[in-house]
């Protein structure tokens, strides 16, 4: 299992061709207080950039961005009903999606762990 990031603040745990996404800690700290989340749903495919959701905190609403060609298995229901688990637990049981990933090669664009600590530093 390899996790990878995004610029745009995102999280890949990637195991084979699958992987669960969600948003990164920083990026929840700088949401601040999360009231909404707006997912798509099960079995949309999208490329990469295409808007795949909305969080909305108490300062402001921020778009997520697929960070690949993807197919989304399975969408985490629980954000809509309690969005606050974005600020409990980003990089845990608040992820957005487990996607199937298009074309495995593009994950050569993301982030490690060094590069997105560099980016956010």
């Amino acid at each position: 299992m390899a996790t990878y990031y995004t610029e745009e603040h995102e999280w890949l745990e990637v195991e084979g061709d699958t992987a669960t996404l969600g948003i990164t800690k920083h990026a929840a700290e700088a949401l601040g207080e999360v009231v909404f989340v707006e997912l798509q749903e099960t079995g949309e495919t999208f490329d990469k950039d295409d808007e795949i959701g909305v969080v909305e905190s108490v300062k402001a609403a921020s778009e997520l961005y697929a960070p690949l060609a993807m197919e989304i298995l399975e969408a985490n229901d629980a954000l809509e009903d309690n969005p606050g688990m974005v600020n409990e637990d980003p990089e845990g049981n608040a992820w957005f999606y487990k996607i199937k990933i298009a074309d495995i090669s593009e994950l050569e664009n993301l982030l490690d762990i060094n590069a997105y600590k560099a980016l956010i530093d």
